[in-house]
């Protein structure tokens, strides 16, 4: 059985999602970030980045999401989380936007959200916002492009990039990111939340929320939440 290592609201959302649509179970481990369980012994053994998520698999332990999308997609190819084709050029293409999520949505994200770790100069986080704001609305253009011509990421059926986007735009505009330019997305959110597996994996993060919140270490964001899409 695979074992999940996550924590709420972060990117362990998408493989958390993937692996609920695979349909096999699986089990999860909690990180509780707020105390350091991230930077223990135990955890830089499954991570040594010190990060989530981290899979573990039958064949050993995988981070970043991008392999363990790749990984999960590959051998478990009944569950189509992603486009899969016996030729070099299709599959870079597809991981080419899988890329896209990880390396140049995913970073900027994180500036926006957390610009603490940007700088720790509180005069500094308004520029650095800013910044991240501009450069997440020049990446999103063509995403919002995308989902306006079709119903899902790579066309007519659901993939695990739909999951991607969704937790993006979840994590911006709910940090103050303004969503009126990207009605798309938007659309695109109230559907790829409402996928089964999505509710599956949302209803397990408000059980970790809970468990947090009893131990006092639940994280509560610095920003104004704002408007949801």
């Amino acid at each position: 059985m695979m074992k999940l290592w996550f924590a709420p609201n972060t990117c362990a959302r998408v493989t958390m999602t993937a692996l609920e649509e695979i349909g096999e179970p699986f089990e999860t481990g909690l990180v509780a970030f707020m105390a350091g369980e991230h930077r223990q012994p135990a955890y830089l053994a499954v991570n040594p980045s010190g990060k989530v998520p981290a899979l573990e698999t039958p064949d050993g332990v995988l981070v970043q999401n991008g392999a363990m999308l790749t990984y999960l997609s590959e051998a478990y190819p009944h569950a189509n989380l992603l486009p899969l084709s016996d030729e070099p050029f299709k599959r870079a293409r597809v991981r080419a936007e899988l890329f896209r999520c990880s390396s140049d949505l995913h970073p900027l994200v994180t500036r926006f959200v957390m610009p603490v770790t940007v700088s720790t100069d509180p005069q500094q986080v308004p520029q650095i916002r800013e910044k991240a704001r501009e450069l997440v609305t020049q990446q999103l253009a063509p995403v919002e492009a995308r989902l306006a011509a079709s119903e899902w990421y790579f066309g007519a059926y659901w993939s695990v990039l739909d999951a991607y986007v969704a937790w993006i735009w979840f994590r911006l505009t709910g940090n103050g990111f303004d969503a009126s330019d990207f009605p798309a997305i938007s659309a695109h959110y109230a559907w790829a939340i409402a996928r089964p597996s999505a509710q599956a994996a949302l209803a397990r993060e408000a059980e970790a929320e809970q468990e947090l919140d009893a131990r006092g270490l639940l994280f509560r964001p610095q920003f104004d939440k704002g408007a949801k899409p």
